[in-house]
């Protein structure tokens, strides 16, 4: 079976533009060319965009960064909620394995990937902190906006473990229940982000440490990067599933016009 070439993946997906240069390839997250937004749509198509950049050994560096002030969105509001309260199961178990997909496909790329948390990472951080660099804004907040306080989900769509091995379980759990929304400052204390730059210098810097990194070997980069994910991999793998059960549970009892 012939491989995806860039050229024939570049322009297929519509939550992201892709730009490669020197082996470096620039994964700007965006919504109809603006800040990008999580919907079904996106949630859909990262799964099967990772897969093809992890398939593409041209690619030799991977910068993730969002579009205009926001890494990603939405902030949290009454309207933007999940509209999962009334859902089949079929089409639970569809974004389950859409979930599932996205982050051990993320994980699967077998090169270097950076961060460039250019603002506020409400929904899905995760996408950010399963990178191996972390560069984040003045102006980057960490937030969980989609499950216990602003929604009706269980927090269980994996950044639940990702946090909890990034910044410890107390913490994790308390950043759940109580969505609390982390500074850039206080997450690179934590353990989250590496470098915290001007927001004018983010993509800048980013840039930077991918072009050194395009210059060394590739089998160095790759063997690098597979060392350095089997942690997360095996944390994923042994729980993801089960942690997207119970977030499917949680809005069982919601989407039941009888519930007491």
């Amino acid at each position: 079976m012939k491989k995806r070439t860039f050229d024939d993946y570049r322009d297929d997906y519509d939550c992201a533009t892709l730009e490669r240069h020197d082996g470096v390839l620039v994964m700007r997250l965006q919504t109809a060319g603006r800040e990008f937004r999580w919907g079904v749509d996106a949630h859909a198509e990262l799964p099967y965009l990772f897969r093809d950049i992890g398939e593409d050994r041209d690619n030799r560096v991977v910068v993730l960064t969002g579009t205009g002030d926001v890494f990603s969105g939405p902030e949290a509001s009454p309207v933007t909620r999940s509209v999962t309260r009334s859902m089949p199961a079929a089409d639970w178990l569809r974004i389950m394995r859409e979930a599932k997909q996205m982050l051990l496909h993320e994980l699967e790329i077998e090169v270097p990937m950076i961060a460039a948390v250019n603002g506020p990472a409400y929904r899905h951080m995760e996408l950010a902190l399963l990178c191996d660099i972390v560069v984040a804004s003045e102006d980057a907040v960490f937030e969980d906006a989609a499950h216990i306080q602003h929604g009706h989900l269980a927090p269980g769509d994996g950044m639940n473990i990702v946090l909890e091995l990034l910044m410890g379980v107390n913490r994790a759990r308390y950043l759940h229940l109580t969505a609390q929304r982390l500074d850039a400052v206080q997450a690179r204390d934590w353990g989250l982000v590496n470098e915290v730059v001007p927001k004018a210098q983010v993509r800048d810097r980013a840039m930077e440490l991918a072009r050194t990194l395009a210059e060394k070997p590739d089998s160095l980069l790759r063997a690098s990067r597979l060392l350095m994910t089997q942690t997360l991999k095996k944390a994923l793998s042994d729980s993801l599933e089960s942690h997207l059960l119970y977030e499917g549970l949680a809005q069982l009892d919601q989407s039941d016009p009888m519930r007491r």
